[in-house]
């Protein structure tokens, strides 16, 4: 199979996450290290969209049409060269003037930035991460968590309603879920997690509702694996069923599994951390993917049709 060539469309980005592919040919990122949501134009021109400060982490536009924002905070940083890493000494993820993570509304006609949640049921959200909308209208996040040098936060994965009227734990008892998505019938709930690099579902029983096989830790059917010394980011699903997941560290770029969890491919990126990947454009057979450690978006002519997302964009 010949391998997708790799467009670089726009670079210097402060560490982009979350693309959200628009029908104009644009694509809105998040820029994790700067805290602002950018617009790039298909001619690679940038403009804001809005401010949210922290770290805006991943995207979804929602049932109103606007853009939901998974905002993990913000991160510690290191420079190595020419790339920008979200860790700091010791591995540690939080920064000094940490203060929470929160999922953050904004209007995508005048750029207000409304918080809708940064709590649920008395916990604090560490690191919310990705996130995916369902036909209902409701939206499943990750929480990833914070390193710091003694300790680090447990994952979760929850539910919650874009009006800020409820938000509720789904899932929890795991270290650091990232990707999340949905099957094309909306009946299992995908989410990677990163430093082990699996690949779980869940059957989906009910809105906001998932099976678990067990009363202890999150109960999730392990779908697949990448090799030693990989790690998984962030995830899209392609309409015939397949998960495209990035992956990071050993064997970068997008490891691509069948519903069954066997490997159809594996697309190498030029980037130690190629993080998100959304499909868009006609069929979605473009795949957007940021480089973040290069601070870059590129496109890819995908070989099968990308799924299209509930609700899809605003543009």
């Amino acid at each position: 199979m010949t391998e997708p060539t790799v467009e670089i469309v726009a670079d210097g980005l402060g560490f982009p996450e979350g693309p959200v592919a628009c029908s104009d040919g644009s694509v809105v990122v998040g820029e994790i290290r700067t805290g602002l949501v950018t617009r790039i134009g298909s001619d690679g021109t940038k403009t804001l969209v809005a401010d949210v400060g922290g770290g805006p982490n991943g995207l979804a536009v929602g049932p109103d049409g606007a853009l939901y924002v998974c905002n993990d905070g913000g991160f510690a940083w290191t420079d190595f060269g020419d790339l920008q890493l979200p860790i700091g000494p010791g591995g540690v993820t939080q920064p000094d003037d940490y203060v929470t993570g929160s999922i953050q509304r904004v209007d995508l006609g005048t750029g207000e930035v409304t918080t809708l949640y940064t709590e649920c049921d008395g916990h604090r959200l560490s690191g919310p991460n990705d996130c995916v909308f369902d036909t209902a209208g409701g939206m499943w996040f990750t929480d990833h968590g914070k390193v710091r040098a003694r300790d680090e936060d447990r994952g979760f994965v929850f539910y919650c309603q874009p009006d800020g009227s409820e938000i509720r734990e789904v899932i929890g008892g795991f270290r650091q879920p990232n990707g999340i998505g949905l099957s094309p019938d909306g009946a299992r709930l995908y989410v990677a997690t990163t430093p082990d690099a699996h690949l779980y579902a869940w059957d989906i029983t009910g809105t906001g509702q998932v099976a678990s096989a067990s009363p202890f830790g999150h109960g999730g059917t392990l779908v697949g694996a990448a090799p030693p010394g990989a790690a998984f980011d962030s995830l899209a699903v392609e309409a015939g069923g397949n998960i495209a997941v990035a992956t990071l560290l050993s064997g970068l770029g997008i490891t691509v599994f069948n519903p069954d969890g066997h490997i159809v491919e594996h697309v190498p990126c030029p980037d130690p951390l190629p993080t998100n990947i959304v499909f868009g454009g006609v069929e979605g057979r473009n795949a957007w993917v940021t480089l973040s450690a290069t601070g870059k978006l590129a496109r890819l002519d995908w070989p099968r049709p990308g799924l299209a997302l509930n609700f899809g964009n605003a543009f």
